[in-house]
């Protein structure tokens, strides 16, 4: 999770986006790799990736991204183009966990822990 909260510091003000591998459980997920979708472009206050460029892969189980404005809620474009099951926004300052935050697919926030 620190690898992330760097990465997003260094990529500010640009959005980062990346995928998640990992596995689901009856009582919640095991997030195990992140991969970048090829032809992914990052911008400031955007993030585009092609779902089509994304291989099949059953691990896949969401999204992790920044929100360089600080939000730590998802936006209606966020639920417009959720992929998996769940949603990581990480939001500036990118500073420690509390500027994380994991979302399913109703919106409803999910409980987290590093191991």
């Amino acid at each position: 999770m620190l690898s992330l909260l760097a990465y997003a510091k260094d990529m500010h003000p640009r959005e980062i986006f990346l995928v998640i591998r990992g596995r689901r459980f009856r009582d919640g997920f095991l997030v195990e790799d992140f991969l970048l979708p090829q032809s992914t472009i990052l911008g400031e206050g955007f993030a585009i990736f092609n779902p089509y460029n994304i291989p099949i892969d059953f691990k896949i189980i969401g999204t992790v991204h920044s929100h360089p404005s600080g939000v730590l809620r998802p936006s209606i474009d966020d639920y417009n183009h959720m992929y998996g099951f769940i949603m990581v926004i990480i939001a500036y300052p990118y500073a420690s966990f509390s500027d994380v935050a994991v979302f399913d697919a109703k919106g409803e926030s999910l409980e987290f822990e590093v191991i």
